[in-house]
């Protein structure tokens, strides 16, 4: 990371390559997730809830990371439940990203008065674990063997994030 500023946005078109980017790149690394490719800027942009994705930028504009959220259901007793996804770009890891970005998202959300921001993580991944224990998130279970992964069978600790603000 060559900049020391870092400045949350409203996640956008003009920032599509690049998220989709980074997105392929944590792919990549094999322990972010069950999709083995990006999707389209288009299936992205209507999965995610438009006022809870943010993204973060250098001073230069690049994205260093992003996180994003989708609605776990339609039913209206679940209206202030979403699941998140974040990531952040190899080269700014370690240097606060990740936590810039949860809290925008527990900002927007707990404007919104959604009361509870959810997500499955790969036990492995245990920098996603540690910062989002950071934020406030705590573990709730562990799918045991939920999904196969490159012909892996996979397990998945589910976390959550409760507002103290949302009654």
């Amino acid at each position: 990371m060559n900049s020391t500023t870092v400045k949350v946005a409203a996640m956008t078109p003009e920032h599509a390559a690049q998220v989709l980017a980074i997105y392929q790149l944590g792919i990549d690394e094999g322990q972010a997730t069950f999709e083995t490719t990006a999707p389209t800027w288009s299936h992205f942009d209507t999965a995610k809830l438009p006022t809870h994705r943010h993204v973060a930028l250098d001073d230069t504009g690049q994205v260093l990371g992003w996180v994003a959220a989708t609605a776990v259901s339609d039913r209206c007793v679940y209206a202030g439940v979403v699941e998140h996804s974040v990531y952040v770009h190899p080269g700014a890891r370690r240097h606060g990203v990740g936590s810039i970005l949860l809290a925008a998202l527990i900002a927007s959300t707990e404007a919104a008065g959604i009361w509870t921001i959810q997500s499955g993580i790969f036990p492995q991944n245990t920098a996603s674990l540690a910062l989002h224990a950071q934020a406030g998130f705590r573990v709730i279970g562990t799918r045991e063997r939920v999904g196969r992964h490159h012909g892996l069978w996979r397990d998945v600790v589910l976390i959550e994030r409760r507002s103290p603000v949302i009654a």
